[in-house]
């Protein structure tokens, strides 16, 4: 077989703790491996070396004498995901446009832009939007989509660059994160397709149950190195990967006490928590809700749920004082209607929130016990001055949460799980009425997931916080739930919101 990169005796700095270490790793013609490994092991770095996007590359990576990594290496990923938002977001003319709007970027010249003019493929592009359900899609704008939407997009321009006379690398980072059941059952069958022995690929996979069924080997890492590697099955049978298959992390037993209790007693005394009557959601044509009718009781602890682009995000903003429709609507918080005097930050001032979003604005420079801290002041990032009581608090939630290590640490230099509990953290410091979770377990490994989901049901029981937790995956949610909002399809393309007791 041929060789398509060697990857030999690599030593690569990760911020000021860390160092990865790659002894030998090679991917040959034809091969479909599996990066498999919990959050912070290393994967993404990996990645990024083969992919040519760490100076060390040149000096640690050797390619085939055919294989050019910037025109055969295609990106599946949050990060190429976020730098195309970002991207399309800069480039927004809608203020200078008559109707003020600017679609941006449409799907269908997405997909079609990874190959350059005189070598377009009608039939396979053709196939890769009915294999990926994006016909209803194509004609729209990439920073008009959901998470799972645009991962799927990403995947079909991945797959249409494919050239059938140069050898080919997809690299895919979690590409079943975000995506709902529907679309995650087409990701695996199209991407199962197109795996063929002209075509490589590198899954980063955090779960076994999402090891894609195409994969021939695997590369088992932990602590930023690779202790595993070789065949599929001889490494799913071995003692490291069941070892790491078997790890439960610790659920703290006793959570910080609410030091503000007793100083605002009205929001616990209120009828209903939110009220929601015949609300809509439009932009522009695009209508995301419609005559949305729903109520939060004090006692409920909420599962919201539904497909890819069904509205959920919205939903949440319209609660959360995000979202500026929801003035001169029947919405309510905590029995007080939106737009009546209260300020933006009075009403943010009542939640905790977690997110994909939040996530993705922490860039550097602010060390893990400022991010905490600056759950008091909901900004991002610590621009007020903290006292001593707040520092605390916020050292209080991550003693609980196990991560008292890492105050002092960089948040941009930790790993992806260990952000995520930071950011828990950060939602709960000022004992929120409701923590808002979009999401939360996304990009974790299992441990993560338990151990969030566990930590979850904690607040449920020792504090007075009610949850609104958001979730693709079945089954993925804490046990403290008792009340299921399920966006479900209507005859007109849309979605109707239907209640369930759970």
């Amino acid at each position: 077989m041929t060789a398509l990169l060697k990857v030999s005796n690599a030593m690569c700095r990760v911020g000021r703790h860390n160092v990865l270490r790659i002894e030998q790793f090679q991917i040959e013609q034809g091969q479909h491996w599996c990066l498999f490994g919990p959050n912070g092991a290393g994967k993404t770095l990996l990645a990024n070396l083969i992919s040519g996007k760490r100076i060390e590359s040149g000096k640690y990576v050797d390619y085939g004498d055919e294989f050019d990594p910037a025109r055969d290496i295609q990106l599946v990923s949050f990060e190429e995901q976020q730098k195309l938002w970002e991207k399309d977001n800069r480039l927004d003319i809608s203020e200078y446009q008559a109707d003020a709007q600017d679609a941006g970027t449409l799907v269908c010249d997405l997909i079609s832009g990874s190959r350059d003019a005189g070598f377009e493929d009608q039939g396979l592009f053709d196939e890769l939007i009915e294999d990926l359900n994006l016909d209803r899609i194509r004609n729209k704008g990439i920073r008009f989509l959901s998470s799972g939407q645009i991962r799927k997009v990403l995947i079909a321009r991945a797959l249409y660059a494919y050239h059938p006379d140069a050898p080919q690398l997809l690299i895919l980072d979690d590409p079943l994160e975000s995506i709902d059941v529907d679309s995650k059952e087409r990701i695996e069958n199209c991407i199962d397709k197109y795996l063929h022995a002209g075509f490589s690929s590198i899954q980063l996979c955090r779960r076994s149950a999402d090891i894609l069924p195409g994969v021939t080997n695997i590369a088992l890492m932990q602590d930023l190195t690779i202790v595993e590697q070789g065949q599929r099955e001889s490494v799913e049978k071995g003692d490291r990967f069941k070892d790491h298959q078997q790890q439960a992390p610790s659920i703290p037993q006793q959570l910080p006490k609410n030091y503000s209790e007793d100083e605002e007693l009205q929001d616990y005394e209120a009828s209903s928590l939110i009220e929601l009557t015949a609300v809509n959601a439009n932009y522009g044509e695009l209508e995301v809700l419609k005559d949305l009718s729903w109520s939060m009781l004090p006692d409920q602890h909420v599962l919201i749920e539904g497909p890819n682009g069904c509205g959920k995000s919205t939903l949440l903003s319209l609660i959360d004082g995000e979202n500026h429709k929801a003035y001169g609507q029947e919405v309510s918080l905590f029995d007080r209607k939106r737009g009546s005097g209260e300020t933006v930050w009075e009403v943010k001032a009542k939640f905790g929130v977690v997110s994909n979003e939040l996530h993705n604005k922490y860039v550097k420079g602010w060390k893990v016990l400022d991010v905490v801290v600056s759950g008091f002041f909901d900004s991002v990032g610590l621009y007020d001055d903290s006292g001593t009581k707040e520092i605390e608090i916020a050292s209080e939630w991550l003693d609980a949460l196990g991560i008292e290590a890492l105050a002092k640490h960089y948040y941009h230099e930790i790993s992806f799980g260990q952000q995520r509990l930071v950011l828990l953290a950060r939602a709960m410091v000022k004992q929120p009425r409701i923590l808002i979770l979009d999401e939360p377990c996304v990009g974790l490994d299992d441990y993560h997931r338990e151990l969030i989901l566990g930590v979850l049901d904690r607040i449920a029981e020792q504090t007075k916080t009610k949850i609104i937790y958001v979730s693709h995956v079945r089954d993925e949610k804490p046990l403290c739930i008792n009340r299921r909002l399920s966006f479900e399809p209507n005859n007109s393309g849309g979605y109707k919101i239907a209640e369930y007791a759970v």
